[in-house]
C-alpha cells in the first residue's frame, strides 16, 4: 500500500513537472499582432513631430518599441499588402495595382498566414484585404482561419456590400473550419468593428499562440468619422479635419487593444507591430504629387501616396515585444522594407526556415533588433510603381522605380533620372545625377537583377469559377482587365452606368454547365437592368437574349470546358449603346 502511494506521488510530481514544462515551452511561442493602417503617412503621428495631430497611444507605443526609421513600403495599397503577406516584391506576386484584375496574387504564392498556420498558430484578420474578392484569392484561401473583412480596396468601392458607408456596415465573416464566408451586418464605425473583432479573436484564442492581422481601411477616403473625433481639429489650419479624426479614432482603438492584452496577461508575450501601407493621402495639402506640402506636416519629405519620392513610401514601423527584450524606445537606421516582415517574424518565433515554396525576397531584421549594430547585409532595395498615376507608362524596366541604399535614392521615370543623397538632402531637392554618373551606373546595374525577377511575375492572374466554397461566385467590374485605365471601380462609377465593358480572366475548374446571371447592380441593391439586349462570350461560345422590362438579371446557361478563358458581358440600351454587366454571378450546375 505504501509502495502504491509512493508511486502515485511520483506520478503526480512527474505530471506536474511535465505540465509546468509544457506550459513554459508554450509560453515561449509569442503571439503576433500586425496593425496596418491605410493612407497614414510617416508624418501623421504626434511622435514623429506632427504639431497638431494628437496620437497619445501611438506615441506611447513608439516610446516602448524598436523603431525602424528608414522603413519602406510600396507607394500605394495592394502592392504593399502583397509584399507584407509574402515577403516578395509585389511584381513577383502578380498583385501590383489597385484594380483592373491586377490585385490578385498568383495561387502559388504562400502567405504569412500560411506560415503561422503551418507552425500551429491560430490565424485571424480583420478589415481591408485588397488582394482579391474571389477564390482562390480571399483571406480564407490564403491561410486565415478567422476573418471579418470588406471586399475591394475601400468601403464604398464596387465589390463592397452595396450601401456600406463606414457606419453599421455589412462585411464578410469567415469562421474557423470553413472557407465559405457569409455576409453579416456589424453595428458601429468600421475601425471600431475591426478592433472589436480583433479583440474577440484574441479572447477566443488566448490559450493558444495566435497571429492576428488588423488592417484598417481608415484613414483612406472617403473621409468619414464620427464628428467627435474630427471636432478637435476643426479650428486648426489642417488639410482635412476628418482625416485627422480618423487617425485619432485609430489611436483610441490601439489603446483599447493594448488594455485588452494587459487584462488577459498577454502583453509580455505578444509581438505587436504597427505600420502603414503608403505615404499620406490627406494629412497635407500638396500642390502636386511629387512636391513638398504647402500645408501640413510630412516629416520634411517630398511626395505623398502614389509618389516614388520619399513621402510616398517611407512609413512608420514599430515593433514591441517585452519578453523578447524590445520594450524600450530605440531607433534602427538601417534600410528595411515590407518584404522583411515575414522572414523577421519567422526568425523571432523560431520557426523552421521557410521552405522553397515561399521563395522570399525579404531578409530577417532580427540581427538589427538588439541595438548592437546598424549595419546590415542589404546593399540595395527596389520599389517600382506599376499602377496609379504611373499607368500612363507601359510596364517595363526602370519605369516609375526607385533604387534605394542607405545613402542614395535613384529615381527613374521614362522622362527623367534623378539621384539624391538622402542623408544630406532628405527633401530630395538637389538632383546629383549629372555629377555622380558612376553612382547612377552602379545603381542601374544593381536594379537589373531585381527587374529580371519581378518581370516574371507580371502575368495575368485568373479568378476561379466552380469552386465549391464560392458557388455561385459574384464577379465585379473592378476586376475587369482593360489594357489601359481603370474599369468601373466604385459605387459612383457604377451608378453612372458607364458605356464600357472589358473581360474577366477566369479559370474554369471543371468542365460542365454553368449559369451566368448578368446584373448591372449587385443583388442586394434590388435594382433593375437599364437595357434591352444582353450577350455573353466565353471559351468560344456566344449567346444573346432579350432583356424583359423590369428584369434585375438575365441568365445564360453555357456548357464550357475547363481551363483559363476570358469572360465578356454585354448589355445594350435602346440606342444601341454598349455597356457591361458590372456584377455577374457564375454558378456551376
Amino acid at each position: 500500500m505504501e509502495t502504491l502511494i509512493f508511486i502515485k506521488k511520483i506520478f503526480l510530481i512527474g505530471t506536474g513537472f511535465f505540465l509546468s514544462f509544457f506550459s513554459t515551452v508554450w509560453a515561449k511561442k509569442p503571439n503576433v499582432i500586425i496593425i496596418m493602417t491605410d493612407d497614414q503617412g510617416y508624418g501623421d503621428l504626434g511622435c514623429h513631430g506632427n504639431p497638431i495631430l494628437k496620437t497619445p497611444n501611438l506615441d506611447q507605443l513608439h516610446s516602448e518599441s524598436t523603431r525602424f526609421t528608414d522603413f519602406h513600403v510600396s507607394p500605394f495599397c495592394t502592392p504593399t499588402r502583397a509584399a507584407l503577406m509574402t515577403g516578395n516584391h509585389p511584381g513577383v506576386t502578380g498583385a501590383y495595382r489597385t484594380s483592373a484584375g491586377r490585385t490578385m496574387m498568383h495561387p502559388s504564392e504562400k502567405t504569412i498566414a500560411n506560415l503561422f498556420a503551418e507552425n500551429g498558430y491560430k490565424t485571424g484578420m480583420t478589415g481591408k484585404w485588397h488582394l482579391g474578392d474571389n477564390a482562390p484569392h480571399r483571406p480564407q484561401d490564403r491561410g486565415f482561419q478567422d476573418a471579418v473583412w470588406h471586399r475591394c480596396g475601400g468601403v464604398g468601392q464596387a465589390s463592397d456590400y452595396w450601401g456600406n458607408d463606414y457606419f453599421d456596415d455589412t462585411y464578410e465573416r469567415v469562421r474557423p473550419g470553413s472557407r465559405k464566408g457569409t455576409f453579416e451586418k456589424f453595428v458601429g464605425y468600421c475601425t471600431d468593428v475591426w478592433f472589436r473583432e480583433g479583440m474577440r479573436f484574441i479572447t477566443e484564442n488566448q490559450k493558444h499562440p495566435f497571429f492576428l492581422y488588423i488592417a484598417t481601411n481608415a484613414p483612406h477616403g472617403p473621409y468619414r468619422v464620427d464628428p467627435k473625433w474630427a471636432e478637435p481639429y476643426q479650428r486648426n489650419e489642417v488639410n482635412n479635419p476628418n482625416f485627422f479624426g480618423m487617425v485619432a479614432n485609430i489611436d483610441h482603438n490601439l489603446g483599447l487593444l493594448r488594455d485588452h492584452l494587459k487584462d488577459l496577461k498577454l502583453s509580455e508575450h505578444t509581438i505587436l507591430i504597427f505600420m502603414t501601407d503608403n505615404g499620406t493621402s490627406a494629412g497635407c495639402n500638396f500642390p502636386g504629387l511629387d512636391t513638398e506640402p504647402i500645408l501640413g506636416f510630412n516629416a520634411g519629405m517630398r511626395g505623398k501616396k502614389s509618389s516614388i519620392y520619399e513621402g510616398g513610401h517611407r512609413v512608420p514601423f514599430f515593433l514591441h515585444w517585452p519578453a523578447g527584450g524590445f520594450s524600450k524606445g530605440q531607433d534602427v537606421e538601417a534600410l528595411a522594407a515590407h518584404i522583411d516582415v515575414l522572414p523577421t517574424l519567422a526568425d523571432l518565433c523560431k520557426f523552421p526556415k521557410p521552405d522553397k515554396s515561399y521563395d522570399l525576397d525579404g531578409l530577417s531584421l532580427k540581427p538589427l533588433l538588439g541595438g548592437k549594430t546598424n549595419r546590415f547585409r542589404r546593399n540595395h532595395h527596389y520599389l517600382q510603381y506599376h499602377g496609379g498615376a504611373g499607368r500612363k507608362y507601359a510596364l517595363g524596366p526602370f519605369t516609375n522605380s526607385v533604387v534605394l541604399t542607405e545613402k542614395w535614392r535613384l529615381v527613374n521615370t521614362p522622362d527623367k533620372q534623378e539621384l539624391y543623397d538622402i542623408q544630406k538632402d532628405p527633401s530630395q531637392r538637389k538632383n546629383l545625377a549629372s555629377q555622380q554618373s558612376k553612382i547612377v551606373d552602379e545603381l542601374r546595374q544593381a536594379y537589373q537583377s531585381f527587374w529580371d525577377r519581378v518581370s516574371q511575375g507580371l502575368k495575368p492572374v485568373a479568378i476561379d469559377i466552380g469552386d465549391p466554397t464560392e458557388n455561385p461566385a459574384t464577379l465585379c467590374s473592378q476586376d475587369w482587365r482593360p489594357e489601359t485605365g481603370n474599369p468601373p471601380w466604385n459605387f459612383r462609377s457604377i451608378e453612372g452606368i458607364p458605356k464600357v465593358t472589358h473581360p474577366w480572366l477566369v479559370n474554369v475548374l471543371e468542365a460542365g454547365e454553368y449559369r451566368f446571371s448578368l446584373r448591372q447592380w449587385p443583388k442586394e441593391s434590388d435594382k433593375t437592368i437599364v437595357g434591352v439586349k444582353a450577350k455573353i462570350k466565353i471559351a468560344g461560345v456566344e449567346k444573346e437574349a432579350v432583356i424583359k422590362e423590369g428584369s434585375k438579371k438575365i441568365d445564360f446557361t453555357v456548357s464550357i470546358p475547363s481551363g483559363i478563358s476570358e469572360l465578356w458581358t454585354y448589355i445594350y440600351n435602346q440606342q444601341g449603346q454598349l455597356g457591361g454587366a458590372y456584377f455577374t454571378e457564375v454558378e456551376k450546375l
